[in-house]
């Protein structure tokens, strides 16, 4: 735990990792929708991003939410169900938004640097999913104090997994399907670890030829699809290895929350109308193999985002790597996660402002 610094080095952080914040939640590359978390200690008060809030808005919005942490970590070091629900732990007084904290409280709890920052770094995540992770990341990060740690539901799962390297003190976790963490004794710390981990990771995209936006608006036309508000999504279906790499399954958990379960790929000549049909269901996007993208119409922003991240993600995967998708029970366990349906709650609250 850190010493309680002084109101004005507080003060001075604060507004540090606010514009920190928001830099990096306005990029792409770095984290999509309401995805990804920042803390910052002070004292025994941990102040984490709100559940369900982006990371772009930290400077036009109070997104940050006081947590006590003794009580918390008591609750993860005796396997207490309430450390689950961090909004139990959240310091009510100091809270007038009444928003609950990150569902990743606990991660950045665990660890002892002062200031942490989470993120779904696509570089990360194209090399995270692989079941050859360990050894490709060892090659790149040779130097740094870090350590990878397996797949685990986001929450206490993700936390008892990092604990395990608590000993290591690292300041770079890579998580399994799911990101990068940063940590630092301040923010300028964390910016600066984060900007060189990100460029040792780099991997440049595969290049796509431009989509059929004529085309795929034809499709679009009266079936209730659209097109995604980022055209680099179609990058997904005009790479094929990119659109049999979606095809496999889940990759990471957002994906899961705002997109869904897996990608689905059109069949030739198939129209969304085809394609609903045949499974059942209006998927929140669609693949057509060679045209692009088209998202359900009343898609949200975050569903935009994340469909541009898993283009972002797939070309950046070489061909024939070998991959780890999300398994059934994975991604069971996200879609019937009350935290998770609350972060949903939020985003379709979002969608009819």
């Amino acid at each position: 735990m850190t010493s309680a610094p002084d109101t004005a080095d507080l003060q001075a952080e604060m507004a540090a990792l606010r514009a920190f914040s928001a830099a990096v939640g306005s990029d792409p590359s770095l984290t999509q929708a309401a995805g990804g978390n920042t803390s910052i200690k002070d004292g025994d008060t941990l102040w984490i991003k709100a559940s369900g809030t982006w990371l772009a808005h930290a400077l036009e919005r109070d997104i940050m939410v006081p947590v006590e942490m003794t009580p918390l970590l008591a609750a993860v070091e005796a396997g207490d169900p309430a450390a689950e629900q961090a909004h139990r732990f959240t310091i009510a007084a100091r809270n007038p938004s009444g928003l609950r904290p990150s569902i990743e409280t606990t991660v950045h709890a665990l660890m002892p640097q002062r200031v942490v920052a989470h993120v779904h770094c696509v570089d990360t995540i194209a090399l995270a999913v692989r079941t050859d992770a360990v050894a490709e990341l060892g090659q790149r990060l040779d130097g740094f104090n870090w350590a990878y740690v397996p797949y685990h539901r986001p929450g206490l799962p993700l936390a008892k997994g990092i604990a395990l390297h608590r000993a290591q003190r690292p300041d770079v976790l890579i998580l399994g399907n799911h990101g990068l963490v940063v940590a630092a004794e301040s923010v300028a710390e964390a910016e600066a670890l984060l900007r060189t981990v990100k460029q040792h990771l780099r991997q440049d995209a595969r290049p796509t030829p431009p989509a059929d936006t004529k085309r795929l608006a034809q499709l679009a036309d009266a079936a209730g699809y659209r097109l995604p508000a980022d055209r680099a999504a179609h990058a997904v279906a005009l790479d094929a290895a990119a659109t049999a790499i979606a095809a496999g399954g889940s990759l990471y958990p957002d994906h899961v929350i705002f997109l869904g379960v897996g990608s689905t790929v059109a069949q030739p000549g198939e129209t969304p109308a085809d394609v609903r049909r045949r499974i059942g269901s209006a998927p929140a996007s669609i693949l057509f193999p060679g045209l692009g993208v088209l998202m359900r119409a009343d898609a949200s922003a975050s569903a935009d985002a994340m469909a541009r991240c898993l283009a972002d993600v797939a070309t950046r995967i070489p061909k024939g790597a070998p991959l780890r998708y999300l398994s059934e029970d994975e991604n069971h366990e996200l879609t019937n996660w009350d935290a998770e349906k609350y972060r949903q709650k939020l985003d379709a609250a979002a969608a009819k402002r």
